[in-house]
């Protein structure tokens, strides 16, 4: 490199190196080693400027005029679609006081269906028990003492509430009541069907099954 004076033509111009012909950025100088002012590639600068354009849009059509909404906008807007969705089609309900085996066909093929899905690991594909009790035959673990009798709302209890220590865990919230309801009466519906290899008697005999 040729002598750093020789590179000054008059006071106050800049110093330009031979061979990069890029101008000396002053008192960059450390080690002996002096910084050059390299021009940006065309791509960075071009990007660059992309950058700051999309920063307005952006700020003006989210923030300024709200062309577009934001993300918290977005979720309640859905959330109000499912709540009116909700209302237009609320989901049925069962009243447990007053709840009764279901014995129409249609009922008795989801219950079938869902005890297929859920039951059968434990409870085996007639009800003959495995892990899980029988319910083919007249033994109950969670009838009603005082009554002497064990309906469909005993068992909707146990559904709801599970038997973590046997465990049996709840599904109030993976069935809703009526897939419960109906899974229940196709389970009465095997009382005395007597399937093979049935699990010894659990529970208390009651005298009726209501």
């Amino acid at each position: 490199m040729s002598n750093i004076d020789e590179n000054k033509l008059h006071q106050g111009e800049p110093e330009i190196d031979e061979i990069t012909k890029d101008r000396y950025v002053g008192g960059h100088e450390y080690d002996g080693i002096r910084e050059l002012d390299n021009k940006l590639p065309r791509w960075w600068v071009y990007l660059f400027y992309a950058t700051i354009i999309f920063a307005v849009v952006y700020l003006l059509g989210y923030h300024v005029t709200k062309w577009w909404p934001l993300q918290e906008d977005e979720y309640a807007r859905e959330m109000s679609v499912v709540a009116d969705q909700k209302k237009a089609n609320p989901e049925p309900t069962v009243d447990l006081a007053t709840m009764v085996p279901l014995t129409a066909a249609a009922d008795l093929a989801a219950g079938e269906a869902t005890y297929k899905k859920i039951c059968i690991a434990c409870h085996g594909p007639q009800g003959q028990g495995l892990v899980g009790p029988n319910f083919a035959d007249e033994y109950w673990i969670h009838g009603d003492s005082v009554t002497n009798t064990i309906s469909i709302k005993n068992l909707y209890n146990v559904v709801i509430t599970g038997v973590i220590e046997k465990g049996m865990i709840s599904y109030k919230d993976q069935l809703s009541p009526v897939q419960i309801q109906q899974v229940l009466s196709y389970i009465l519906t095997m009382q005395g069907t007597n399937p093979p290899n049935p699990k010894a008697p659990q529970g208390v005999k009651y005298a009726k099954i209501r």
